[in-house]
């Protein structure tokens, strides 16, 4: 079967990086993003494996059933949940709409594409793939970015809950989570941070992502590092995390 893959977020960063290493690897896809201008460049460099390019904004529920009934006739194969932002600062003044902005794009928008996708693979009958792009902020408290971290742990839990309820259901759907820690994306403009620890190219994310893909991967943590603070984060409580927490985000501020 030939592979025709979805990506949300393609304009830049992950999702821009994986475009290219999925079509080196012989599949199709089917980019979306807001950025029209890098949409387009991106498509004029792979080619003829770029299907279609689509412009949407993901945190408005309608755009997301909309993008589900554009790319039903390319027959999807693989669904990559990648679009998504941060907010950072104090709870009680970080700007409500664009905190209820990334709740929608980092929650709603892939709620609604993976149970789409889910059911019409299921339909199909086939061994689609659904990928998540999480992060390490999944598995802690974060305050200073406190609505972003609880995002991307709804999003992590979510999708280990429909692992499990695919492997009932005997079902050949492929679910990953994918839980990079910082990437030098444009994210941290985005979110008005600076990261403080290493950052890893959005170029090894994505090689990560196809290589957890092949081996069909429930779970991507990508760098070692990363690796090690969730392990130790088992024997430490939740209420040191968070303060740990807080104080390493505390350096992130960009002002």
């Amino acid at each position: 079967m030939k592979q025709v893959a979805l990506i949300t977020g393609a304009s830049s960063g992950i999702g821009k990086d994986l475009a290219k290493i999925l079509a080196s690897n012989q599949y199709d896809l089917i980019l979306t993003g807001r950025n029209k201008d890098a949409l387009l460049s991106l498509k004029e460099e792979l080619k003829e494996h770029v299907l279609a390019i689509f412009i949407h904004d993901l945190s408005k529920e309608e755009e997301c059933h909309k993008l589900f009934i554009e790319t039903k006739p390319y027959e999807i194969t693989c669904l990559i949940n990648n679009a998504g932002f941060g907010v950072f600062g104090e709870f009680i003044s970080t700007s409500m709409d664009k905190e209820i902005n990334m709740i929608k794009t980092n929650i709603i928008a892939p709620q609604i594409l993976t149970k789409l996708f889910l059911k019409d693979f299921d339909e199909r009958k086939i061994a689609g793939s659904i990928v998540n792009v999480c992060s390490v902020a999944a598995f802690y408290a974060g305050p200073l970015m406190a609505g972003y971290y609880a995002s991307k742990s709804y999003l992590y839990r979510l999708t280990l809950a429909l692992q499990v309820e695919e492997k009932k259901r005997k079902s050949k759907i492929h679910l990953m989570a994918v839980c990079p820690g910082p990437v030098k994306t444009s994210f941290q403009e985005t979110a008005n941070v600076h990261f403080v620890s290493h950052a890893v190219s959005s170029e090894y994310i994505a090689k990560k992502i196809y290589q957890g893909l092949k081996k069909k991967k429930k779970i991507v943590i990508p760098t070692f590092l990363m690796k090690c603070g969730k392990f130790f984060s088992h024997f430490v409580s939740d209420k040191m995390i968070a303060k740990i927490a807080y104080n390493f985000q505390k350096k992130k501020d960009s002002k």
